[in-house]
């Protein structure tokens, strides 16, 4: 089955329903038919969270938290290989730390990544991207 890593960028969105939340909507639904897995890092994950408690306060990222237990998607820890490639991707340059999660863990199962943070131009040689608009 077809696995697609989501950064927390097309996460945010759609939570926020901003740009681009229909097409994760779309892939939520197909995770939930079964039809493809979906899997984010715990880093980004992180990423999310405190990006809704900054902006909406404790009770909003509460309910996100809540909701993303409640969605089809793997949330995968950081382990010493994950980190080791994320780390390799930092070191080249052009892309946020918690952004090289999500490229090292499509790198590592060999999938796409679905954003639409541009920072991920960095990495298009060596991670399959899907953007997210």
């Amino acid at each position: 089955m077809k696995t697609i890593v989501l950064d927390s960028q097309p996460v945010i969105a759609y939570f926020e329903k901003a740009e681009g939340w229909e097409s994760v909507a779309e892939l939520l639904h197909q995770a939930g038919d079964g039809k493809i897995d979906l899997s984010m890092s715990v880093v980004n994950w992180g990423e999310v969270y405190y990006v809704t408690l900054r902006e909406y306060g404790e009770e909003h990222a509460e309910r996100v938290e809540n909701a993303l237990k409640n969605m089809p998607i793997e949330i995968v820890d950081a382990d010493m290989d994950l980190t080791q490639i994320a780390a390799r991707l930092k070191a080249r340059g052009g892309i946020s730390y918690a952004d090289c999660f999500a490229a090292a863990l499509a790198v590592k199962k060999k999938c796409e990544v679905a954003t639409g943070d541009r920072e991920f131009k960095a990495v298009a040689d060596v991670a399959d991207i899907r953007w997210i608009k």
